[in-house]
């Protein structure tokens, strides 16, 4: 595991583990479902980041053909190209989608390198809503705390599973080399 990721799951586990649980039935059932909505939306957010790519281009494209016919009229050109943020946006959520689909076989296998994707998905996010705040056009303090909202709501969902997620299967074999090992000593 990453250690900067695995500072992050210890700074956050306490956080969230205050929090009152899901109920049993609702971890089971997210946990699930999880592995279809990682490659869902994994898939979602590449095929997004490429229509957004394209138009993004294109818009471009466009500024440049309206600031040459205003200079061609003597007009100054006013028409902005997209800026860092939009680009950084995209970039953004071409790596979340890709951090997603590289989740799913870990969720699916139940894996904790699976929920560790989750986890950095979801900072990922959280980076990006913090960064978005200095966008002009996009961004703002309003931005900034739906973006906070949400990664909680993230973090509060992807913390009630986290048991889920290796600890079972590390526990069992544990439990199997102990009664194996104590059954040699006798």
């Amino acid at each position: 595991m990453n250690p900067l990721l695995a500072k992050v799951e210890s700074v956050l586990a306490p956080v969230f583990k205050g929090l009152p649980p899901l109920p049993k039935n609702a971890k089971e059932t997210l946990v699930k479902i999880w592995p279809a909505l990682a490659l869902i939306f994994g898939l979602l957010q590449l095929f997004a980041a490429w229509g957004l790519w394209h138009l993004g281009h294109t818009t471009n494209q466009l500024a440049d053909y309206a600031n040459q016919l205003a200079q061609a009229y003597g007009v100054q050109p006013t028409v902005h190209h997209l800026g860092l943020f939009y680009w950084i946006g995209l970039l953004t959520l071409a790596a979340d989608g890709l951090i997603l689909l590289a989740a799913y076989p870990g969720l699916k296998a139940k894996t904790k390198a699976g929920w560790n994707m989750l986890l950095l998905s979801a900072l990922v996010n959280l980076a990006y809503g913090i960064f978005i705040v200095f966008d002009d056009n996009y961004g703002g303090f309003g931005k900034l705390i739906s973006s906070l909202i949400g990664s909680a709501i993230g973090f509060y969902l992807i913390f009630q599973v986290r048991d889920f997620y290796g600890a079972r299967k590390a526990a069992t074999s544990g439990k199997a080399s102990s009664s194996t090992t104590s059954s040699r000593h006798s």
